[in-house]
Protein backbone atom coordinates (compact mmCIF):
# COMPACT_ATOMS: atom_id res chain seq x y z
CA UNK A 1 0.00 0.00 0.00
CA UNK A 2 2.84 2.42 0.89
CA UNK A 3 4.61 1.57 -2.36
CA UNK A 4 1.50 2.17 -4.47
CA UNK A 5 0.68 5.43 -2.72
CA UNK A 6 4.15 6.98 -2.84
CA UNK A 7 5.96 5.45 -5.82
CA UNK A 8 4.77 7.88 -8.54
CA UNK A 9 5.14 11.08 -6.44
CA UNK A 10 8.61 9.95 -5.32
CA UNK A 11 9.63 9.32 -8.95
CA UNK A 12 8.46 12.82 -9.90
CA UNK A 13 10.35 14.28 -6.92
CA UNK A 14 13.54 12.33 -7.70
CA UNK A 15 13.33 13.27 -11.36
CA UNK A 16 13.73 16.94 -10.40
CA UNK A 17 17.28 16.01 -9.34
CA UNK A 18 18.30 13.38 -11.84
CA UNK A 19 16.43 14.48 -14.98
CA UNK A 20 16.32 10.85 -16.14
CA UNK A 21 13.10 8.98 -15.47
CA UNK A 22 14.59 5.48 -15.86
CA UNK A 23 17.39 6.24 -13.45
CA UNK A 24 14.99 7.92 -11.04
CA UNK A 25 12.73 4.86 -11.06
CA UNK A 26 15.78 2.71 -10.22
CA UNK A 27 16.67 5.00 -7.33
CA UNK A 28 13.14 5.02 -5.91
CA UNK A 29 12.85 1.26 -6.20
CA UNK A 30 16.21 0.86 -4.48
CA UNK A 31 15.02 3.13 -1.66
CA UNK A 32 11.95 0.95 -1.14
CA UNK A 33 14.06 -2.23 -1.22
CA UNK A 34 16.56 -0.77 1.22
CA UNK A 35 13.86 0.36 3.63
CA UNK A 36 12.16 -3.03 3.40
CA UNK A 37 15.42 -4.82 4.16
CA UNK A 38 16.00 -2.55 7.20
CA UNK A 39 12.37 -2.55 8.36
CA UNK A 40 13.19 -4.36 11.62
CA UNK A 41 15.83 -1.81 12.61
CA UNK A 42 13.85 1.29 11.58
CA UNK A 43 12.25 3.38 14.27
CA UNK A 44 10.24 6.06 12.50
CA UNK A 45 9.30 8.99 14.74
CA UNK A 46 8.03 11.21 11.94
CA UNK A 47 5.70 10.42 9.06
CA UNK A 48 6.47 7.63 6.58
CA UNK A 49 6.09 10.23 3.84
CA UNK A 50 8.90 12.38 5.31
CA UNK A 51 11.20 9.36 5.66
CA UNK A 52 10.56 8.28 2.04
CA UNK A 53 11.11 11.76 0.61
CA UNK A 54 14.31 12.24 2.64
CA UNK A 55 15.58 8.80 1.55
CA UNK A 56 14.90 9.55 -2.13
CA UNK A 57 16.47 13.00 -1.75
CA UNK A 58 19.67 11.51 -0.27
CA UNK A 59 19.78 8.67 -2.80
CA UNK A 60 19.47 11.13 -5.68
CA UNK A 61 22.24 13.32 -4.28
CA UNK A 62 24.45 10.24 -3.88
CA UNK A 63 23.73 9.25 -7.48
CA UNK A 64 24.65 12.74 -8.68
CA UNK A 65 27.92 12.59 -6.72
CA UNK A 66 28.63 9.22 -8.30
CA UNK A 67 28.04 10.68 -11.77
CA UNK A 68 30.40 13.55 -11.03
CA UNK A 69 33.13 11.18 -9.89
CA UNK A 70 32.68 9.11 -13.03
CA UNK A 71 32.82 12.22 -15.28
CA UNK A 72 35.94 13.47 -13.50
CA UNK A 73 37.58 10.07 -13.80
CA UNK A 74 36.63 9.80 -17.48
CA UNK A 75 38.09 13.28 -18.11
CA UNK A 76 41.31 12.39 -16.31
CA UNK A 77 41.52 9.13 -18.23
CA UNK A 78 40.96 10.91 -21.55
CA UNK A 79 43.66 13.48 -20.71
CA UNK A 80 46.08 10.74 -19.70
CA UNK A 81 45.28 8.83 -22.84
CA UNK A 82 45.78 11.84 -25.12
CA UNK A 83 49.10 12.63 -23.40
CA UNK A 84 50.17 9.04 -23.94
CA UNK A 85 49.10 9.17 -27.59
CA UNK A 86 51.08 12.39 -28.13
CA UNK A 87 54.15 10.82 -26.53
CA UNK A 88 53.76 7.74 -28.71
CA UNK A 89 53.43 9.90 -31.81
CA UNK A 90 56.58 11.85 -30.92
CA UNK A 91 58.52 8.65 -30.27
CA UNK A 92 57.29 7.15 -33.54
CA UNK A 93 58.32 10.29 -35.45
CA UNK A 94 61.75 10.26 -33.81
CA UNK A 95 62.14 6.57 -34.58
CA UNK A 96 61.14 7.13 -38.22
CA UNK A 97 63.67 9.94 -38.45
CA UNK A 98 66.44 7.69 -37.11
CA UNK A 99 65.46 4.90 -39.51
CA UNK A 100 65.54 7.29 -42.46
CA UNK A 101 68.90 8.64 -41.31
CA UNK A 102 70.32 5.11 -40.97
CA UNK A 103 69.06 4.16 -44.45
CA UNK A 104 70.57 7.34 -45.94
CA UNK A 105 73.90 6.43 -44.31
CA UNK A 106 73.99 3.03 -46.03
CA UNK A 107 75.86 2.38 -49.26
CA UNK A 108 73.56 2.91 -52.26
CA UNK A 109 73.11 -0.74 -53.25
CA UNK A 110 72.63 -1.80 -49.62
CA UNK A 111 69.93 0.86 -49.08
CA UNK A 112 68.16 -0.07 -52.33
CA UNK A 113 68.06 -3.76 -51.37
CA UNK A 114 66.85 -2.94 -47.85
CA UNK A 115 64.03 -0.73 -49.19
CA UNK A 116 62.97 -3.32 -51.73
CA UNK A 117 62.87 -6.00 -49.05
CA UNK A 118 61.23 -4.09 -46.21
CA UNK A 119 59.10 -1.45 -47.91
CA UNK A 120 58.17 -3.14 -51.20
CA UNK A 121 58.05 -6.58 -49.51
CA UNK A 122 59.96 -8.31 -52.28
CA UNK A 123 61.58 -11.66 -51.67
CA UNK A 124 65.35 -11.99 -51.93
CA UNK A 125 65.02 -13.90 -55.22
CA UNK A 126 62.82 -11.16 -56.72
CA UNK A 127 65.33 -8.49 -55.64
CA UNK A 128 68.20 -10.51 -57.11
CA UNK A 129 66.33 -10.91 -60.41
CA UNK A 130 65.43 -7.19 -60.66
CA UNK A 131 68.95 -5.97 -59.85
CA UNK A 132 70.78 -8.71 -61.74
CA UNK A 133 72.56 -9.92 -58.61
CA UNK A 134 73.01 -13.32 -57.04
CA UNK A 135 70.72 -14.23 -54.17
CA UNK A 136 73.82 -14.59 -51.97
CA UNK A 137 74.76 -10.94 -52.68
CA UNK A 138 71.25 -9.83 -51.72
CA UNK A 139 71.47 -11.84 -48.47
CA UNK A 140 74.86 -10.32 -47.65
CA UNK A 141 73.66 -6.78 -48.40
CA UNK A 142 70.56 -7.30 -46.23
CA UNK A 143 72.75 -8.57 -43.41
CA UNK A 144 74.91 -5.48 -43.75
CA UNK A 145 71.83 -3.20 -43.85
CA UNK A 146 70.31 -4.80 -40.76
CA UNK A 147 73.60 -4.45 -38.91
CA UNK A 148 73.72 -0.74 -39.76
CA UNK A 149 70.10 -0.30 -38.68
CA UNK A 150 70.69 -2.22 -35.41
CA UNK A 151 73.68 -0.07 -34.56
CA UNK A 152 71.90 3.19 -35.36
CA UNK A 153 68.81 2.15 -33.41
CA UNK A 154 70.22 0.19 -30.51
CA UNK A 155 68.32 2.45 -28.08
CA UNK A 156 65.13 2.04 -30.11
CA UNK A 157 65.36 -1.64 -31.02
CA UNK A 158 62.06 -2.66 -29.37
CA UNK A 159 60.21 0.17 -31.16
CA UNK A 160 61.97 -0.65 -34.43
CA UNK A 161 60.79 -4.23 -34.25
CA UNK A 162 57.22 -2.98 -33.84
CA UNK A 163 57.72 -0.61 -36.77
CA UNK A 164 58.93 -3.42 -39.02
CA UNK A 165 56.03 -5.64 -37.99
CA UNK A 166 53.59 -2.87 -38.90
CA UNK A 167 55.20 -2.56 -42.33
CA UNK A 168 54.56 -6.24 -43.07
Amino acid sequence: MVFRDYYTPLVRYGNTFLKDSDETEDVVQQVFVSLWEKRTQLDIHTSVRAVLYRAVHNACLNRLKHHKVRRDYAGDFKNTQSDSEQTDALEAAELQERINSAIEGMPEQCARIFKMSRFEQLKYQEIADQLGLSIKTVENQMGKALKIIREALKDYLPLFILFLLQQL
